[in-house]
């Protein structure tokens, strides 16, 4: 039987995901170095000049800039992240670093977030350079380390150590953006115009160490757990922005509904609800938990972890409210913390990137929306470019895309890469 030929895009995807470029945070990460070099190795094939930055060892970065029409126009940035988050293989249903396509779709760690979208740039490019043409400005291509550990050991320190990487450039695209959603069966695209604030705390609970058969009232194992317990409760208010404002006006000119509960609007985007809900308000998550080193010790110290994302501006707020709600005898310990970001959903890039999608999918509205996580953007901003979220995939209403971020058995259908490639070459050859 005769191996499948699919579109390079999907082939180069596969390829990506098949390096387990696991990132367990905390400098805990297998590194990107294998494929920063199959990427660089990519864009010499197309006759470009990439160069690495490796500030960490195994920690890769790699870029390479292509050369435009019009050398008055600002660069663009697009770029991608190369880590994954972990994945543990007995619970998928696939082996999650193989990248088989099964059913019609491309299965594995990255086929979501990011491998699928790096695999668009380079295939994007390619598919310019190769017909002859050139694009209309300067692309800078970056395929950053670290991303999901708040990109503090990659894209923080390559915009420090390397800024020259990104000279004359003003504006980003990247991840989680451009994807479709069902609105009540109707088929929308979400662009992403902005990104909530990062909080990564940890709490620390001390008690006084003891044998476990003793009556004990200074555990703070229990302390901990009353904590994490009172965080993970809380529910935090609706806090409107702009962006937000817009979403929720998109989905009741989808909807016709003249509803003012944002939770029910999101309710009407079907697998989607739970992402866009996330956007409306501050979240807290526990997300790991260490104490203790054996059965009958009572420990004298615990932790836990919690993952905050914050509407933009009420940082400070948030952690004098989540100090009040743990309680003055445990400490919160800020382990990264990184800014958000809104920008107007207007201006020339906006306005191409919708009429990317309008001419590959005619008649479909684009609403703007604040992702709820954070990309490597963030780091970009220091050096005055504003970045927005453009990985354009045209989606079945039943998958629930969103969902797969971080998730078990992540996969994207090999039809929407193929649409994404078609519409970011579009963009990257005109804009």
């Amino acid at each position: 039987m005769s191996t499948p030929q699919y579109p390079e895009v999907v082939r180069i995807a596969q390829d990506l995901i098949r390096f387990d470029t696991s990132n367990f945070g905390g400098g805990k990460a297998n590194g990107e170095r294998e494929a920063a070099e199959y990427v660089g190795a990519y864009l010499e094939g197309l006759g470009l000049e990439p160069e690495y930055y490796e500030p960490i060892p195994r920690r890769t970065n790699v870029a390479a800039r292509v050369k435009g029409r019009d050398s008055t126009k600002p660069a663009l940035v697009v770029h991608g992240h190369l880590d994954v988050v972990p994945a543990m293989a007995e619970d998928w249903s696939v082996d999650p670093f193989a990248g088989e396509v099964r059913d019609g779709l491309l299965w594995g760690r990255g086929a979501v977030d990011m491998k699928n979208m790096d695999a668009m740039i380079l295939t994007s490019v390619a598919d310019i350079l190769r017909s002859g043409e050139v694009p209309e400005r300067d692309l800078v291509l970056a395929f950053f380390a670290d991303e999901e550990n708040g990109g503090v050991e990659g894209s923080a320190l390559v915009v420090e150590d390397r800024p020259e990487w990104f000279a004359g450039a003003t504006e980003a695209i990247s991840e989680v953006g451009g994807y479709s959603i069902s609105v009540d069966d109707r088929r929308a695209y979400l662009l992403q115009v902005g990104e909530k604030a990062l909080l990564w705390i940890r709490l620390v609970a001390r008690g006084r160490a003891g044998h476990g058969s003793r009556l004990h009232e200074d555990n703070a194992v229990v302390r901990l757990a009353e904590a994490v317990s009172a965080i993970g409760r809380t529910r935090w208010p609706v806090r409107l922005t702009p962006t937000t404002n817009a979403l929720l006006q998109g989905l009741r000119d989808l909807t016709g509904r003249v509803d003012d509960d944002p939770d029910a609007l999101a309710a009407a985007s079907g697998p989607a609800e739970a992402f866009l809900r996330s956007t409306l308000r501050t979240t807290t998550n526990p997300t790991a938990l260490t104490a203790g080193y054996k059965h009958n010790v009572i420990p004298e110290r615990a932790e836990a972890l919690i993952d905050v994302r914050v509407i933009p501006g009420t940082e400070d707020e948030v952690l004098a409210e989540l100090q009040r709600i743990v309680g003055d005898d445990v400490v919160i310990e800020t382990v990264v913390r990184d800014i958000g970001m809104e920008t107007p959903f207007e201006g020339d890039l906006v306005t191409a990137m919708v009429q990317a999608l309008g001419r590959h999918d005619p008649g479909v509205p684009v609403i703007p929306y604040l992702l709820g996580a954070g990309t490597d953007n963030k780091a970009l901003t220091r050096l005055g470019i504003t970045g927005y979220g453009f990985a354009p995939l045209r989606l079945p209403a039943d998958l629930d895309f969103t969902g797969m971020f971080h998730g078990v058995d992540e996969r994207v259908p090999v039809e929407s890469l193929v649409f994404g490639q078609r519409v970011l070459t579009d963009l990257l050859r005109s804009y």
